[in-house]
Formats: structure tokens, sequence, C-alpha cells
């Protein structure tokens, strides 16, 4: 599944990045990389995606994030 579908107070893991060579620098220069554990703060329609990583918050377009594929880590 994509980051976008992640529901409110969930934490993934990220498996895997896709996207040209801009977004794949700027997202990996952030700290998101693959298996990296995210916590989705926000996560409201037509609005920017708010996850915490590596003690860091970051807001990421909706758009991005369907390029940011995640397995979900079970409660």
């Amino acid at each position: 599944m994509s980051l976008s579908e992640v529901k409110e107070n969930r934490e993934a893991i990220i498996s895997s990045i896709e996207g040209d060579t801009r977004f794949m620098s700027r997202i990996t220069s952030i700290g998101l990389t693959p298996g990296c554990k995210v916590n989705v703060v926000k996560n409201d329609k037509n609005r920017p995606i708010l996850v915490y990583s590596r003690d860091t918050m970051i807001a990421l377009n909706r758009n991005e994030c369907k390029g940011i594929m995640v397995e979900e880590v079970a409660v």
C-alpha cells in the first residue's frame, strides 16, 4: 500500500520508494529510506500528510506519498 493509504495514528515501515531522481533524492535526504519506520500523525483528505519519523515531524504532499510504498505494522 502507499503511504497516503495509512490511517492516522498507525505505524508503517517503508518498503520501497518509486519516482524520478529528484523525488528520490529529496525523500531520502529528509531521512525517509526503505526500512524506516513512520508514524502517521495526520491524514486528512485533500491536505498534506503529517508523519513522524526519526525524531522529526514531516509534512508530505499527497501525490508524493503515492510513490512511497509501505507495510503497515500490526498493533
